[in-house]
């Protein structure tokens, strides 16, 4: 029953992630439409996260930094790694994690980029839709663009992960020291592109709580969760959860903001939750094989047959 219950865990664990990541993005667009500059709270956000994070690397891991190496170092500031995940094509498990990967990718790219009817009637919506699509129009392949960069950023982070937790196995150490880089690295781009200091100043609670909730939750909390779930299950198995924040985020639009909800949310979803189970399947499978399969005991030693020889006269 426990050992059930702890397979489970990092499959929750990723659900709740995700869930507060959708939250940091609703917030971001509520401040984002209010005039935020959007490398000054990517540089407050990772500033935060590292603040948080450093006093609990020290107390929880204060023998790590004597591990640190340049080549850990240079990895998490460029975050452009390669890892693995081991996929069997011979048995139905390993069948299993490749279509629930690639069901979940096509739910993820009909949540993005198919729209669909609207299925609730929502007057505020309606009568801003002309200026949204034609928002949407003008904004399209420069939009697509970084939508793909992003979308390969994010999937090296899950992949650097494999060799920096084999290398550096400290996740609120290796969390903190990507957070202080992120925060240098959005610094000096928002002072390249804008050196206007007066878009640094903050302007309401809505904006500082966004902020505080992003770094300690969003950057914090859920990227040391993140770390762990790619330690226990691998890379494949925890960015495979990624399209849950589409599914949340489009909830949290409906309830809060008031948004329309549109065909392409609900397929896309529907899609996703299917792959999801069938990857999730074959990873349980894969784990049962690999429990009952023999595993040669180095310790034994081999006995050889020995026969009495007749007594000499």
């Amino acid at each position: 029953m426990n050992c059930g219950l702890s397979s489970w865990k990092p499959g929750a664990a990723m659900i709740g992630v995700n869930f507060c990541l959708a939250v940091v993005n609703i917030l971001f667009k509520m401040v984002l439409n209010r005039g935020m500059n959007q490398l000054v709270l990517a540089t407050y956000r990772q500033a935060i996260s590292a603040i948080f994070l450093a006093p609990i690397a020290c107390c929880m891991e204060r023998r790590s930094y004597k591990k640190l190496s340049a080549f850990t170092v240079c990895a998490l500031f460029f975050s452009g790694l390669m890892g693995q995940e081991r996929i069997n094509m011979k048995c139905k498990s390993g069948k299993a994690k490749i279509l629930g990967t690639i069901i979940c990718l096509m739910g993820a790219i009909v949540l993005i980029l198919y729209k669909g009817k609207p299925l609730t009637n929502n007057n505020n919506a309606s009568s801003q839709g002309g200026v949204e699509a034609n928002h949407n129009t003008k904004s399209w392949v420069i939009g697509s663009l970084f939508l793909f960069a992003g979308t390969l950023a994010w999937s090296s982070w899950f992949l650097i992960q494999v060799r920096v937790g084999s290398d550096y196995p400290y996740q609120y150490s290796s969390t903190t020291i990507m957070s202080f880089f992120g925060a240098i690295q959005s610094a000096v781009l928002c002072f390249i592109i804008d050196k206007n200091p007066s878009i640094w100043k903050l302007k309401g609670s809505l904006e500082i709580g966004s902020i505080v909730y992003s770094g300690i939750v969003g950057s914090s909390i859920c990227y040391v969760v993140m770390s762990w779930c790619v330690k226990q299950k691998g890379p494949v198995f925890t960015s495979t959860f990624g399209p849950f924040i589409q599914i949340f985020a489009t909830v949290l639009d409906v309830s809060i903001l008031h948004e329309q909800i549109y065909l392409g949310s609900i397929l896309g979803s529907i899609l996703v939750i299917i792959g999801l189970y069938a990857l999730l399947w074959g990873k349980s499978k894969e784990a049962q094989v690999c429990k009952t399969a023999p595993t040669p005991d180095k310790d034994a030693q081999i006995v050889l047959p020995v026969t009495s020889s007749p007594p000499r006269t």
